[in-house]
């Protein structure tokens, strides 16, 4: 693809024989054969869902070549579809369909299609060939690129799930101009955790920019994008199965983790949960002496000014809380590891919070 100031831009996620392109630009979709190169042979099967159907399919029926075997499975939507029983579905249309192993997954959605079509793909005859083209902002700057792949358990979000990355991820930009302003919100707070995790320039970006972000101004939304793609990418080549850094990605998911599997999916959007999961670990760094008060204003305004919640589910308590966070993922030998800020842009795993410090927080922390 041309690489101009104002067209489509690429960044490669450098993991060896298995390092990948992530392509970002507008009206990107839309290109005859734009799937083409990562196309692992003759059987294609586009997964979406009922919301993107309608929007984009057509369009990525354009991107594959003319002479592919084209099946396509369309799932209801919602982070309450995000559950083995859907991705059995995948399989089964995948099995009716007679793919082989050259056959390539499509995910063409935000983050919950591309999770199971992903873990589907993992899976299926141990493991084929997939692409990412992710139609939220959340998924653009985030789930669609690592690798990570999963489904949900009533007892804990992602907890089942593997590690397998996808031949390519093809962001095209124009998608969001159908993304709802919650929806929208949500994928902001992913992208304003790059900024606190590791790059405090571009939090200060962040700052000034989120009115533009907001209202979907081109320009605005193409840096924000390329340049998350590029943190979480930095991130994924150092530490692709999440044994040290990458962990990092996870600012303020034990906490958001917990309020969305305590609310039922679906009911938070995971960037709103993060949203106030990452306020919640910028006031317990405050409480361990690494932010200041004016730090923590400084992560609450740039999450106001994305819209995003402010405040903890009324009905969930302290207990609540725990029990769900003992499930995460990051935890080893029962002690509780999260992710926090010991500065803006330079975050930490710690695993040695004072329990009374974290109930103090969890009991102080307003709520809705």
């Amino acid at each position: 693809m041309t690489h101009t100031p104002s067209g489509p831009h690429t960044l490669e996620v450098a993991l060896g024989d298995r390092s990948y392109p992530i392509h970002i630009g507008p009206g990107l979709l839309g290109e005859p054969g734009a799937l083409a190169p990562w196309l692992a042979g003759r059987q294609v099967m586009i997964v979406t869902n009922e919301t993107v159907a309608p929007l984009y399919l057509e369009r990525c029926r354009k991107a594959l070549p003319d002479d592919v075997e084209l099946r396509e499975l369309v799932l209801p939507d919602g982070e309450a579809t995000k559950t083995l029983e859907h991705v059995s579905r995948i399989w089964d249309a995948l099995l009716e369909a007679g793919f082989n192993r050259r056959c390539t997954l499509v995910a063409l959605g935000g983050g919950v299609i591309g999770d199971m079509v992903g873990f589907a793909a993992a899976c299926y005859q141990r493991g084929v060939a997939f692409i990412q083209v992710p139609t939220t902002l959340l998924a653009q700057v985030d789930s669609s690129v690592g690798g990570k792949t999963g489904v949900n358990h009533p007892l804990g979000k992602n907890m089942i799930g593997a590690f397998w990355q996808p031949r390519a991820v093809l962001i095209d930009t124009d998608t969001l101009a159908t993304l709802p302003p919650r929806e929208l919100s949500a994928g902001l707070a992913e992208v304003i955790k790059y900024g606190l995790i590791r790059d405090v320039d571009f939090l200060a970006w962040l700052e000034q920019a989120l009115p533009a972000l907001r209202d979907l101004e081109p320009a605005a939304l193409a840096h924000a994008i390329e340049r998350s793609c590029a943190l979480k990418a930095e991130i994924v080549a150092e530490d692709e199965t999440e044994q040290g850094v990458r962990a990092l990605l996870n600012l303020g998911h034990t906490f958001g983790h917990a309020i969305e599997a305590h609310q039922g999916y679906g009911n938070w959007l995971h960037g709103e949960a993060v949203g106030t999961g990452m306020l919640m670990a910028a006031e317990l760094s405050a409480r361990l002496g690494w932010l200041t008060t004016d730090d923590v204003e400084r992560v609450r305004a740039i999450l106001r000014a994305a819209g995003l919640p402010l405040e903890a589910p009324a009905e969930m308590g302290v207990d609540d809380f725990l029990s769900r966070m003992r499930l995460d993922k990051k935890n080893v030998d029962s002690r509780l590891r999260l992710v926090l800020l010991r500065a803006l842009g330079e975050a930490c795993v710690h695993d040695a919070t004072p329990e009374a410090t974290l109930r103090e927080l969890l009991e102080r922390f307003p709520r809705a």
